[in-house]
C-alpha cells in the first residue's frame, strides 16, 4: 500500500488557499506622522469644539443636575458660563444645590427673586470642604473678579469620619477631587495608579471631556463597556439625546427632620485645630480670593434642634472658631440664628421656606448688599 501524497497549499482548492496578505492595514512613515498629528489635534481640540455642538442654555434657576454630580468638566462649563452672565456666585455643597426644593425654591433663587441681581447657583451635591478646595482650583477657573456667596456647612465636622481623619467602610464624596498625595488624607486608600490618574486628569481637558460624555450620554459606563451592554444599539445615537436636564422638582421629599423618623443626635464634633475640612474651607477661600473675587461666607445653617444639649454646646465652640478666623480675616459673613424646626429636611438642608428666610437675612446685611 503506497503512501497518501503530502498535501500542499498548491493542491487546496482556490477558496482554501492562505491569502497573500492579512486584512491588517500597514502604514509608511508619513502616514503614522499624519495619524499621530490627527490624534494630538483630537486631543487637543475635541474639548471645545465639543462646546460648540452640544447645546447648553441653562435657565435662571438652573442647578447641576444630579446625574452629572461628578462631572466635573461640566461644572467648569457651567461656572464659566455663570460666571459671565450673573452678578453673584452662589457656591458651596447640596445645601447650596437644594435637595430638598425644586430648582426655583434654592437659596439662590430666593436672593434673585427678593433684589435686582441675577445669581447663579454652583452648588455641587456631596462637596464637602476639601473637596470643593478641589473643584474650584482645577474646574472653577472661569469664576474670577466676582462676588460669591460661599456657604460653609459645619455637618462635615461633625465626626473623624466625616472629616476624613477616619476610616470607614462606605467610601466618600468626590475622591478625585482631594489631595492625591499632600496632604495625606487618612481616609482615602486608593492605589498609587489611582492617584496618578486623578492628577493628570485634572490637568487634562481631553480626559475631563470624555468622562463627561460617559455621565452624560453612557450611564457613566465607559465606551467599551457600554457597547457590551448594548450590543444591539448605535453609541453615536446616545449623543443625539442631549444633556441631561434638571428635574423640576425636589431631588428628596420636603417635609421636616422629624416627620422622617430622625430623632436628636449626639455628634462627636472635631476640633477645628485638627480638622481637615476646616482646612479645606480655608484653602477654598484662599483660591477665591486669588482670582480676585469677593467673597461673604454664610455659616450653615445648621439644624441645631437635632442635637443633643452637649453636642449643641459644642457645636457652639465649633461655630465660635469659625466666625472668629472670619472676623480675624477681614472677611464678612453671616452666621444666622438657628431656623425653626419645622423649616429643615434633615441635619443642614432647609426647606423652601427656610431659604427664603436664609434670602431676606442675608440681604439685610450691609457687607452683602455692598
Amino acid at each position: 500500500m503506497s503512501e497518501p501524497e503530502p498535501i500542499t497549499t498548491e493542491s487546496l482548492p482556490p477558496a482554501y488557499k492562505p491569502v497573500a496578505f492579512s486584512n491588517s492595514v500597514r502604514l509608511t512613515g508619513r502616514e503614522w506622522l499624519g495619524v499621530g498629528l490627527f490624534a494630538v489635534l483630537l486631543v487637543l481640540l475635541a474639548p471645545s469644539l465639543w462646546k460648540l455642538v452640544e447645546p447648553f442654555e441653562p435657565g435662571p434657576d438652573y442647578r447641576m443636575p444630579y446625574e452629572l454630580s461628578n462631572d466635573y468638566w461640566h461644572y467648569d462649563r457651567w461656572s464659566s458660563l455663570a460666571a459671565a452672565q450673573n452678578d453673584v456666585l452662589v457656591i458651596g455643597d447640596s445645601v447650596v444645590w437644594g435637595p430638598y426644593v425644586a430648582p426655583g425654591d434654592t437659596l439662590s433663587s430666593h436672593l434673585a427673586a427678593a433684589s435686582n441681581r441675577r445669581f447663579a447657583n454652583l452648588g455641587l451635591n456631596g462637596a464637602h470642604p476639601v473637596a470643593l478646595a478641589g473643584l474650584l482650583e482645577y474646574y472653577a477657573g472661569g469664576v474670577k473678579g466676582k462676588a460669591v456667596l460661599l456657604q460653609c456647612n459645619p455637618l462635615w465636622m461633625t465626626s473623624a469620619v466625616q472629616d476624613l481623619q477616619e476610616e470607614a467602610q462606605a467610601p466618600f464624596n468626590h475622591p478625585r477631587l482631594v489631595p492625591q498625595f499632600s496632604p495625606r488624607i487618612p481616609r482615602y486608600k486608593a492605589d498609587v495608579t489611582t492617584r496618578l490618574g486623578n492628577a493628570i486628569a485634572r490637568q487634562a481637558s481631553f480626559t475631563g471631556w470624555t468622562d463627561h460624555l460617559q455621565a452624560a450620554y453612557f450611564e457613566e459606563a465607559s465606551m467599551p463597556k457600554w457597547t457590551l451592554e448594548h450590543p444591539y444599539e448605535n453609541p453615536l445615537r446616545q449623543l443625539a439625546h442631549g444633556l441631561p436636564t434638571p428635574q423640576d422638582q425636589p431631588r428628596e421629599e420636603p417635609v421636616p427632620w422629624f416627620t422622617r423618623g430622625i430623632k436628636p443626635q449626639e455628634m462627636e464634633w472635631v476640633d477645628p485645630a485638627t480638622s481637615l475640612q476646616w482646612q479645606g474651607f480655608r484653602r477654598a477661600v484662599a483660591i477665591l480670593q486669588e482670582r480676585g473675587n469677593r467673597v461673604f461666607v454664610l455659616v450653615g445653617p445648621y439644624n441645631e434642634h437635632i442635637l443633643k444639649e452637649a453636642s449643641r454646646q459644642r457645636y457652639q465652640e465649633v461655630k465660635q472658631t469659625i466666625v472668629s478666623w472670619l472676623q480675624e480675616n477681614n472677611i464678612p459673613y453671616l452666621a444666622p440664628p438657628v431656623l425653626e424646626r419645622e423649616l429643615y429636611g434633615d441635619a443642614s438642608h432647609p426647606l423652601a421656606g427656610g431659604y427664603q428666610i436664609l434670602a431676606r437675612q442675608l440681604l439685610e446685611q450691609y457687607f452683602f448688599q455692598k
